[in-house]
């Protein structure tokens, strides 16, 4: 019974491969076909963008023969206005003529070789533009001329005098330079050495001299370097009261030597020297007092004793100064 089962299952399962195998081939014959078709629709497709792309192709064309027409158009039509005007100015010209008496031959034996209607109409043109720059005629122009340039000669006179003065004032002025300059120059190293002269002999030694804290002579300060005895080499600013006060006697003394004044007046400039400075100054004044008269104020017993008078102002009675005069050779004579 099995066996017999076996064979019919076999057989049913051979009938039912039948179909399938009917609708596989089927299914090949209709993908074959389906290739061919989708094959000559590609071809189709290339087909078509190849005249579609001959149709842009085309269509450009007609338009740049549009374009091209269009501007022949406006060619001719700018051609027949260029015709039109110069018909209108032959007829003008003819009608200038006929007023003028004259015939175009004439005219045209008459022009030179070389005419040129284009150089001829730029010129005319460029005179054509000048005439109507210089706006309306002015009748008065002549007399507003003549006015002018006789002012303008005026002018022309006072700015060369002016120009001659200026000339001759920068002359001088630069002269002046030149010799304030040089006169400065002689000035400061005469004064630098008499003030390195009297320097050592107000301190007993040391060391100063006068420098320029700038390169032009007009426009230079003068800086003063001293070094009393036993210091280092530094500005005025450093030193002390009565070294100031000795410094500065040194650069006064220099100066009258250089321009000696009928009198100087000194007021308490030993009030902050010591013994030894005092004594120097006095001697420094005795040589002084040769050319120039000195009249000092001080309350220094060795100052007052270097004086040839003295002058003081006493109180006799509350309320009432008095002047006191007394020369010191005279008062040593009756001494003696």
């Amino acid at each position: 019974m099995l066996r017999d089962r076996e064979q019919d299952l076999s057989a049913s399962l051979q009938a039912g491969q039948a179909p399938e195998r009917d609708m596989q081939a089927e299914l090949d014959i209709l993908l074959k076909r389906r290739l061919q078709e989708e094959q000559i629709l590609k071809q189709r497709r290339e087909d078509v963008i190849a005249l579609e792309g001959r149709q842009r192709e085309l269509e450009q064309k007609r338009h740049s023969e549009e374009a091209a027409c269009q501007r022949l158009r406006e060619s001719m039509e700018q051609e027949k206005m260029k015709r039109q005007e110069q018909f209108v100015r032959r007829q003008t010209l003819e009608e200038q003529l006929d007023v003028l008496e004259m015939q175009v031959q004439d005219v045209l034996a008459g022009m030179p070789g070389d005419a040129n209607e284009i150089a001829w109409s730029e010129k005319l043109e460029a005179m054509t533009k000048r005439i109507l720059r210089l706006g309306a005629v002015n009748l008065m122009a002549i007399d507003e001329y003549e006015e002018q340039s006789e002012r303008k000669g005026y002018l022309d006179k006072q700015h060369a005098d002016l120009s001659e003065a200026l000339a001759t004032l920068e002359g001088v002025m630069g002269k002046i330079d030149r010799e304030t300059r040089t006169r400065f120059k002689e000035t400061f190293d005469r004064i630098n050495d008499g003030f390195q002269r009297f320097f050592p002999k107000l301190f007993g030694g040391g060391h100063a001299y006068l420098e320029l804290t700038g390169e032009d002579l007009l426009d230079a300060g003068v800086a003063v370097m001293a070094r009393p005895p036993g210091k280092r080499n530094s500005t005025i600013n450093l030193l002390s009261g009565g070294e100031k006060a000795l410094t500065a006697v040194a650069m006064l003394f220099a100066i009258f030597e250089l321009n000696p004044a009928p009198f100087c007046l000194l007021d308490e400039v030993d009030a902050p020297l010591d013994e030894a400075n005092v004594s120097r100054y006095c001697e420094t004044l005795k040589s002084m007092a040769d050319h120039t008269q000195l009249i000092y104020i001080t309350h220094n017993k060795v100052t007052m004793e270097s004086a040839h008078t003295l002058l003081g102002v006493t109180m006799a009675e509350p309320g009432v100064s008095r002047l006191v005069s007394v020369n010191l050779k005279e008062a040593e004579k009756i001494a003696s």
